[in-house]
């Protein structure tokens, strides 16, 4: 955790009722987890998810390539944005020390909810853009069974050695997820995105789902997160466990 050492502490929406379950939502470069925090409270003034509590994540300072060296919020370096720079390229630019850094944090982001009696199968871990992408990547190669995973407007992380981080009991082959991506976007192209949805289907994921929106960018659409709802609400109703309540 040393690069964590002096990270500020998550926002944290509390639960309503009953606290059974934990979505974890990582925001992207240069934001904080503040930039967030109005997805819960769309979804409270909806009654929607009192048993679950919302964990908004901040990155720390760092130096980003991008930025001319300057320090911002951001979960690894990003030596190059946007353009038409493909998935495949992209692979060489990617900051590997700090992404494995920050899966870490993430890892224990997760675990911090299990000491909590929140069982892994009821965490759902997502983010947007930098933040979406490392959540996929956590996802993919943490040991437990999480609920689901989701990334918006986000590509996929050391796809061509992705194999080398996962557990060799792949605990989140069958786990859902949830991919979602503007046709406009400026900065990570649409193309990327899609392309990081068949690099996961090849990897052996058996649920991806692979959301697309016309005429948006770098963004979120309100249907966007109307889809995004209806995937927490799957995903957290999976088993007939403690379902999603719709009200106090």
């Amino acid at each position: 955790m040393s690069a964590f050492n002096m990270i500020r502490d998550p926002y944290i929406v509390p639960a309503l009722t009953k606290h059974t379950a934990t979505v974890i939502m990582a925001h992207g470069l240069g934001d904080t987890g503040a930039g967030w925090m109005s997805l819960a409270q769309t979804w409270r003034r909806r009654g929607m998810f009192n048993e679950v509590a919302f964990v908004f994540p901040n990155a720390p300072e760092i130096p980003i390539t991008v930025n001319m060296g300057m320090s911002m919020p951001g979960w690894y370096d990003i030596a190059k944005l946007g353009g038409n720079m493909t998935l495949e390229e992209s692979i060489s630019t990617q900051d590997e020390t700090g992404i494995l850094r920050s899966r870490e944090y993430f890892n224990h982001l997760i675990k911090k909810e299990m000491d909590n009696d929140i069982k892994a199968s009821r965490i759902i871990l997502g983010g947007f853009s930098q933040g979406g992408a490392m959540s996929v990547f956590a996802g993919l190669t943490h040991k437990e069974k999480l609920g689901g995973v989701f990334g918006l407007s986000c590509y996929m992380l050391l796809s061509d050695r992705i194999k080398n981080y996962m557990p060799e009991e792949w605990a989140n082959k069958k786990t859902p997820f949830f991919l979602a991506h503007g046709l406009e976007d400026p900065v990570v192209p649409f193309a990327s995105g899609k392309a990081s949805m068949v690099k996961l289907k090849e990897l052996g994921l058996e649920d991806v789902s692979f959301h697309q929106y016309e005429n948006l960018g770098h963004s979120a659409t309100p249907e966007e997160i109307d889809d995004l709802e209806k995937f927490i609400e799957k995903a957290l109703a999976a088993k007939g466990e403690d379902k999603p309540s719709a009200g106090l």
